[in-house]
């Protein structure tokens, strides 16, 4: 059923509008609150607030899905997948990150502070990644053919952690960082620095250094066979999740063409189906050189 929805990147990238959270305002500032309370992340994720900006694609989508996305199907098969991926990066030989952290200054709870970040992203980057892949599943004429409606999930399954949530943005950051978001851009192959990399690099000399140890294995074969293996779980399981609302491939399609065109739409969301497997592994990797 993977082969459906290959790994595509759009060659050339397509430009992305997303209009940041401090800049939303009415209904679209609704809509963020909605998606990071039923998500239960503290942040709108780039892949959320660039199909937003498609507000008709974005309101026939959140609706008909925002009931699964706060079900315990989608809670379950984030944490399978998150538990697959975190395994299979050991693979990749993460090398300890704390003794040089030591080494450098940092205190235990600068330490702490690190790891709970990660284990926020760790978290949240699941349901934005079954996000992309049924909104592609669906423009791309694929039917989501459960219509059961989704188990109900009680209590909280994100980490019980408080860490300031602070984003270092392009401009706010001196020369070195800028030449780290520049490789990170080039190895990536992205027009942006990611919200997880923004917030991570609050702590630029720890960035560095977590940065330096993965980007050698980008693109590597060993790599793009873990960043596969999660794209390819990941349309096997959003094939299966409740469509209550039974929201139908030609309805999605429907709403996205007054928006734009359906190829200009498609390609946006295929960018970002493309590109959330790669970060979720990336940040497994962050966390294990915790753990090494």
């Amino acid at each position: 059923m993977p082969a459906m929805l290959p790994r595509l990147k759009p060659d050339p990238l397509p430009p992305v509008t997303a209009v940041p959270e401090y800049l939303a305002e009415g209904d679209l500032r609704s809509d963020y609150d909605d998606t990071k309370r039923v998500l239960q992340v503290p942040w709108m994720g780039v892949v959320a607030m660039a199909f937003a900006s498609y507000r008709n694609l974005y309101r026939a989508f959140w609706p008909a899905f925002r009931g699964s996305f706060a079900g315990s199907e989608l809670v379950e098969i984030s944490a399978r997948l998150r538990a697959g991926v975190e395994q299979a990066v050991v693979s990749l030989d993460p090398p300890p990150i704390v003794p040089r952290l030591k080494a450098l200054g940092y205190a235990p709870r600068e330490i702490d502070q690190i790891r709970d970040m990660i284990e926020v992203f760790s978290h949240g980057n699941f349901p934005y990644a079954q996000m992309a892949t049924i909104v592609r599943l669906l423009l791309e004429g694929h039917e989501l053919e459960n219509g059961a409606p989704p188990q109900s999930f009680s209590g909280r399954h994100a980490p019980e952690i408080s860490v300031p949530f602070v984003l270092v943005e392009a401009h706010h950051v001196d020369q070195p960082t800028r030449e780290l978001y520049d490789d990170i851009k080039t190895r990536l192959g992205l027009p942006f620095v990611n919200t997880d990399y923004r917030a991570l690099a609050r702590w630029p000399s720890y960035f560095s250094l977590a940065w330096g140890d993965l980007k050698g294995h980008v693109q590597t074969e060993p790599y793009e066979g873990i960043v596969s293996s999660l794209h390819a779980d990941l349309v096997e399981a959003c094939l299966e999740l409740p469509n209550p609302s039974g929201l139908t491939a030609q309805a999605l399609r429907s709403a996205a063409e007054k928006d734009a065109s359906t190829a200009e739409v498609l390609e946006v969301v295929q960018l970002f189906h493309w590109l959330l497997p790669g970060l979720a592994a990336n940040v497994a990797f962050f966390r294990a050189q915790f753990d090494a």
